[in-house]
This record gives structure tokens, sequence and C-alpha cells, in this order.
């Protein structure tokens, strides 16, 4: 059977060629810039925000998709904004500001300044069908990201002259004053925030008015973007970015309810979408980043538990060697780094040490992490021994790490308060609290340029107070918590250790100051914290008190289902409507209890499509073993099918015919701007629901990896 297979895969090609086919079937007949993004037509999204942009068009519909597309990007939602400006091109195949549109797209997503760039030329070539407007966008934009001729890379700067222009030009313009402020915003902060008061003056719900706000002051007077913060959620609740992003400033100025509530409908809102367009977690670029979030804010809320389970829907999610993998920011990798946070500061040490129960991998970012977690939690469970040997092996990677300057920061920053650690644990007090109290240096300077959140798992500062206090030095134990404090306010690790500080050194308005603050960001902690029983002990009273600069919602007591499930959870499989080739329905109720790995393929006169069945077929024995069947769809008739299995023998995958595409579009195997169909492998589980789906112009070949995910997939690790 095997020499059938290689046969007919070699001669494919040929075929391809004789008939007039492309051999790359699936590819978009436009370039390589489109192979990439989405392949389905919009739809109409609510709760995006109005941001009208006048262009140049004869069809009424094709300024409707340009509008959403347009107010889509001022909220950073590149992959929809695309789908809704290729939609403009497959209704004007002409429209300039079309490709404008979509090389915006590309710079604020993954695609890239290379396909910016493809797309703009694409604007410019067609920009005379444009408006004297129009035509300086595109010239804006065209001057900011395409090579000078008078000059070795592009000038930014020429873009914004242009931007400029409009603005003065065109004094009723906003989308200019938009966009200049985004191209401003962070670097003059004064400037930006100029023109979104002009913006916010004469539109005042503009979705970019209140988003760039937010960025304008994110980490530097964040208090300025309160307003911004609590409407920009307000006017666009149907995208996850834009009710993630006023989280920002609540957690920088210590509103940890209001941000909770900001990340956790964020999470929600990103979770509907994704069952409703059937896509996963390493499809939506800030997922991981926004769940990472909501985990960090529950700890300081003393939700430990929350913030665990948060953690673990990012290690279990599905993962995609494109998408999410090893990477530091992958889905995956920030749910390893939150679950190892929150058990160290919640002091969970044996959790910690447990087999398995964080799933560190064999790379070179977790061997780092997994000696130093380990070597804190032998040296919080009093076993110095065990600790010297985890900081030995930590310390035996510094060669290595220095070849990675992605890894080197935190690396010596860990160096630094393990050897203060292990020195206070020998009693080397001095030497111990010296070497402390430089790491928490080291990591107050690392966390104050960004904390998204913060990268370091720990607050120093909080540690090196806790050690003065182990060393009845209550006095340099407060200056260390206030330290903390002017970083992360409202913190409640430094807020216990400031009313244990206060109460030991006497000051005992102080101490029932900093318990009043204490009282009010832990009122729905988990109970039995030790952090809190700590704080308890001293016997200091108050009355709880909000200390941030705002009235907050309860975060408990905030509804926040009408955004989302709070869990991500595989997708109901769409209906499966298809004949085999006796011409008999097939549907997926028919292997109920199994796995199916569902193929959609191009047919017999794609190359690639038949490579991919070929290597599917060789894991024959695996897929017995793993309670998997393979099917595999094309739009051949079941005839031609009849004939295919002739050809092939004994072949252990069903072909399966869906003549009319009606199947490929249900499963998102169809590209509606180009009218023809996609390849796509599909993983749907024995509960039939879609856990993994790959779809595109190339069939997916990594066979073991797909052996992986099937396994997975059988230990139900979705908690």
């Amino acid at each position: 059977m095997l020499h059938r297979w290689i046969l007919f895969a070699l001669c494919a090609p040929l075929f391809a060629f004789q008939s007039g086919i492309l051999e790359k079937l699936g590819h978009s007949h436009y370039g390589e810039a489109f192979d990439t993004g989405p392949r389905e037509k919009p739809w109409v999204i609510e709760g995006i925000g109005m941001a009208h942009f006048p262009i140049t068009t004869k069809n009424p519909e094709v300024q409707k998709w340009f509008d959403q597309g347009n107010a889509l990007l001022h909220s950073f939602w590149d992959f929809e904004a695309e789908r809704a400006f290729r939609w403009c091109l497959k209704l004007e195949p002409d429209n300039a500001m079309a490709y404008w549109g979509l090389a915006r797209a590309s710079l604020i997503g993954n695609g890239g300044e290379k396909r910016a760039q493809d797309m703009i030329r694409e604007a410019v070539k067609r920009k005379s069908h444009a408006s004297e407007r129009e035509q300086l966008y595109i010239d804006a934009m065209a001057a900011e990201i395409l090579p000078d001729p008078l000059h070795e890379k592009p000038d930014p700067k020429r873009g914004k002259k242009i931007l400029e222009t409009i603005c003065v030009k065109y004094p009723d313009d906003m989308e200019a004053r938009a966009l200049l402020a985004l191209e401003t915003m962070g670097d003059d902060r004064y400037g930006a925030e100029l023109m979104i008061r002009e913006i916010l003056a004469k539109q005042p719900d503009h979705p970019a008015g209140h988003h760039y706000r937010i960025h304008n002051w994110d980490y530097h007077e964040p208090e300025q973007a309160l307003a911004s913060a609590r409407r920009y959620g307000e006017i666009v609740p149907g995208i996850g970015h834009a009710l993630h992003m006023p989280g920002h400033i609540y957690s920088i100025v210590g509103m940890w309810n209001e941000a909770a509530i900001s990340m956790d409908a964020a999470t929600r809102r990103e979770k509907q979408y994704m069952q409703e367009r059937m896509t996963f977690p390493f499809n939506n670029w800030n997922y991981g980043h926004n769940l990472n979030y909501l985990s960090y804010i529950h700890e300081q809320l003393g939700m430990a538990d929350a913030a665990i389970f948060g953690s673990r829907q990012l290690i279990d999610a599905p993962q995609d060697p494109q998408g999410n993998d090893d990477a530091p920011r992958s889905t995956h990798s920030y749910g390893i780094a939150a679950l190892a946070r929150a058990l160290v500061k919640f002091e969970r040490w044996d959790e910690l040490l447990k087999e398995n129960n964080v799933p560190w991998r064999d790379i070179l970012l977790d061997k780092r992490d997994r000696n130093y977690f380990e070597a804190r939690a032998y040296l919080g469970k009093g076993d110095l021994e065990k600790a010297e040997k985890s900081v030995a092996a930590h310390a035996a990677l510094k060669s290595e790490v220095e070849k990675d300057k992605q890894l080197t920061a935190i690396y010596e920053i860990e160096v630094v308060e393990l050897k203060g650690r292990t020195l206070l644990a020998r009693r080397e007090t001095l030497e111990g609290l010296q070497s402390l109290a430089a790491a928490a240096q080291k990591e107050f300077e690392n966390q104050r340029t960004y904390a998204d959140p913060p990268t370091y798992p720990e607050a120093l500062y909080n540690g090196l107070g806790e050690a003065y206090l182990n060393t009845k030095s209550p006095v340099l134990a407060a200056e260390a918590f206030e330290r903390a404090l002017t970083l992360t306010h409202n913190d409640l690790f430094a807020l216990s250790g400031l009313v244990r500080a206060y109460a030991a050194a006497g000051e005992k308005a102080k101490a029932e100051d900093a318990m009043a603050r204490l009282l009010f960001v832990t009122a729905d902690a988990d109970k039995g914290l030790a952090i809190f029983s700590r704080a308890m002990a001293t016997g200091i009273k108050a009355t709880p008190r909000d200390s941030s600069p705002r009235v907050q919602r309860n975060y408990l007591r905030t509804s926040l289902e009408k955004f989302g499930p709070n869990k991500w959870e595989p997708y109901p499989a769409p209906a499966l409507d298809v004949k085999d080739a006796s011409g008999s329905w097939v549907t997926l109720d028919q292997f109920k209890g199994k796995n199916v790995i569902l193929i959609f393929y191009l047919g017999a006169e794609c190359a690639h499509c038949m490579k991919q069945l070929h290597d599917i077929s060789n894991k024959k024995d695996e897929w017995e073993k793993l309670d998997t069947v393979v099917l595999a769809v094309s739009s051949a008739a079941p005839a031609k099918n009849t004939e295919a299995l002739k050809a092939f023998g004994n072949l252990p995958v069903q072909l399966l015919s869906d003549e009319h595409y009606a199947n490929a579009h249900r499963f998102h195997s169809y590209d509606d701007f180009e009218e023809m169909a996609l390849h796509s492998t599909i993983l749907i589980d024995k509960k039939g629901r879609v856990y993994w789906a790959r779809n595109g112009g190339e069939p997916f070949s990594d066979m073991a990896y797909l052996v992986k995910l099937v396994e997975r997939m059988n230990q139900g690790v979705l908690r």
C-alpha cells in the first residue's frame, strides 16, 4: 500500500499542472500576504464602539464594514478588523482604503511590517481612486513604513507630519487626531492628552480617545486615566481588550476590586468569543496575558484558590506549535509562571514540591525557575540541606542563562535573593540582610519600569521586611514594607507586614491605619491565610477603609455572567452530514465515545493532502490505541472516493463526500473571500467537542504533535 501512496503523492503535482490547477491548493490567489489571517466573511459585532471613518465607495456596505474594522483597530482587535477590511475588498476589489486598513491591522497584530508594506503598496497603486484626504492617509502610512529612497530606513516622523497636515486641513476629522495620539502616546503624554481631549470634546464616546488615554498614562500618573478606564469598558463591552485595559490602571492605583472586575469580564468575553467563533486560547493574542493578570489580581485580594484556578486554566488550555508553545509569553508558559507565583506567595511549599504538580518542562526557562522555586520551598520548610542543593543547581545554570538576554535579568535577581535567604537560614544575619536588600532593590528597579503584571514572583521588599521582623528590627521592617507599597499600592502582603512592624514598634495609630486598609483589601479573601492570620495575631483592631482614589464596586458581588463563562471548554462540534463511498450518510453521532480526527482535504489533485493522509495512515496503530478514528472529507463525489479506495487498498481512513461545501463552511474550512476550500485538521473528543483545530493554506503535517494532542485530550486535563 505504501508504494501506491508515494507514487500518487509524487504524481499529483503533475496532474495538477496538466489540469491547470494551482499546485498549492488552499493558498490565496492574491499572494502570501493573504495566506494568513481570517478566511471567513465578517458579521456585525455588537459592543465595539462607534468610530465613523468616511471613505470613497460606491457601495454603502463597504462603508459599513470599513467602520467596523476601524472601530476594532481602535481597540487593537486586528484579527477581526482584518476580516472586515478583507470583505470590503471582496465587495470592491480596487478600494485603496481597504488596503490601508489591512496595512494598519498587520502593523497592530502579528502580520509584521513586511506584510503591512505589501498591503500599503497595494493602497498606493489605487490611491488615484480615493479623495485627497484619503490619499494623505495612504501617504502617511507609506511614509512611515516603506523604505525612503533618500534614506536608509523609513522615517516615522514623515508619517506623523502628514497626519498633522490632515488635522489642520480637516478640523472635523477626529480619526487623524486619534492616529496621531496613538503615535504620540507615552512619548509626549501632554501632547497626546491634548489630542485626546479634542477628540472627546466632539465625540465623548470615541473608543480611541478612552483607550489611548489609558495607554498614555499607564505607569505615569495613572489617575489621569481613571475616568476613561470606567467609560471605556462601558462603551466597548464586546471586546476583551477594551475590558482588560482599564484593569491596568486600576491595578497600578491599588483598586484591586475594580481591577478584578475588569480582568474577569475581559477573560469571560474572550471565552465567549472562542465558543461562538470556534477558536482557541492559542488563537487569541491577549488571552494568556489577560488571565495571568487576573490571577495576579486574585493574589492581591487574598483569593489564592481563584488565582490557582486561573493558572490551571492556562496550563490546561490546548497547545499549538505555532501559538501556544514554550515561548515565555505563550499561554502555557504564563500558566506555569502564574501557578508557581501563587504557590510561593501563599507559602504552599508542599504543593510546589509535589511531583508533576507544576508541569515543569525540559527547557532553560523552566530549569531556571524550578530550581529557584524549589529552593524557596525548601527554605520555607526549614530544610537547609535540600535548599542548598537547589541553589547550587540554580547557580550551575549561569553560563547557559547568560546566553539568553530574556532570561538573564530575572536570573540575576534570583541569584542574589537566594544567596541572602540561604545566609539568613545559616544565621549569617548581617550578610544575609545585605544580600536580600540588594536583591530587593534590583527587583524594585525591574518592576518600576513596567509591571504587566510583575515579572518577578514576589515583591522582595516584602521579603526583606519579613526578614527584619524575624531579626527583631521592626523600624527597618516598616521602612521596607512602606517601600513595597510605593510600587504596589494596597498590597496585602505589605499591609500585613506594616501592621506587625508598627505594632512591634509601638506605633499603634499607624498599625491601626494599616489594619484598616488590610481589612478592606482582604474582605473576600480565602479563610485561614497565613499572611492575614499573622496580622490579626497582633490584636490590632480597625474598621475596614478603602484608601484607593475612587469608590470601588465589590468584585464578588458584581455579576459578570453576561460577559461569558468563567472557564474555557471545548466547543460543541458543528453537525457533520457527509456521505461515504457507498453513498450512505455519516454523522458524528456514529462515533460517540471515540475521539475523531476530522481532516478536510482538497482532493486527490492536492499533493500536500495526499502526503498528509499518507502520514496519518502510518499512525493507524497509535490511533487505535488512543481510541481514535480518522475521517477525511473532500468535495469528491462518493463514486470518486470508491475509485480512490480501490487504488489505495486497505486504507485506515474513511473518505467522505461534502460535494457542496456545506460541512466545510460549518467547520471553518472554506475561504469566503476567494470562494475555495481550505485544509483543516480538527480534533473532536469523546463528548463530541472540538478540542483543537488548524485551518489554512497548508495541511497540518506534524503527526507526532497530533499524537500528543490526542493523548492530552484523553487525559481530560481540563479542570
